[in-house]
């Protein structure tokens, strides 16, 4: 049914629930390739507000710290084919990877925000990521 599953990965607990689904999709789809992302925002090597300019220093600090969180997830998914680091906003970064590569399948994690002010100003990649996908969206789901 799938042949190209993509699993975005942040590693955090929904992320590592996703990762665990995702083998288990792997498994029931034999023959499908997986690929691991892990998306670095770009605004995240930027400091202060209006006046904000760019931390060369921090910008490595940041891709080190994502280059770990891909090799973490690396390291646990078997079967991974690829893994590579995005960087861009999220929600564009994933779907269009997904574009690239042919995903029919995006698997992503996502963890219920407890308080209303959270789910209104945090916004949800996962929701995002389902109007803006090219291709079908599994949504694991840490209470």
């Amino acid at each position: 049914m799938y042949k190209r599953i993509l699993l975005a990965y942040d590693g955090s607990e929904a992320g590592q629930k996703a990762l665990l689904d995702s083998q288990e999709v792997v498994q029931m789809n034999q023959g499908a390739e997986l690929f691991l992302v892990a998306v670095m925002p770009q605004d995240s090597v930027f400091i202060g507000g209006e006046g904000a300019f760019y931390d060369p220093q921090l910008a490595d600090l940041e891709k080190k710290k994502f280059e770990g969180v891909l090799a973490e997830g690396l390291q646990r998914l078997t079967g991974a084919t690829k893994g590579e680091l995005l960087v861009g906003h999220p929600v564009d970064a994933i779907a269009t990877y997904a574009k690239k590569i042919g995903a029919d399948l995006i698997v992503v994690g996502h963890k219920h925000q407890q308080s209303w002010a959270k789910r209104w100003w945090g916004g949800s990649v996962s929701k995002s990521l389902v109007e803006h996908s090219p291709c079908s969206v599994l949504v694991a789901i840490t209470p």
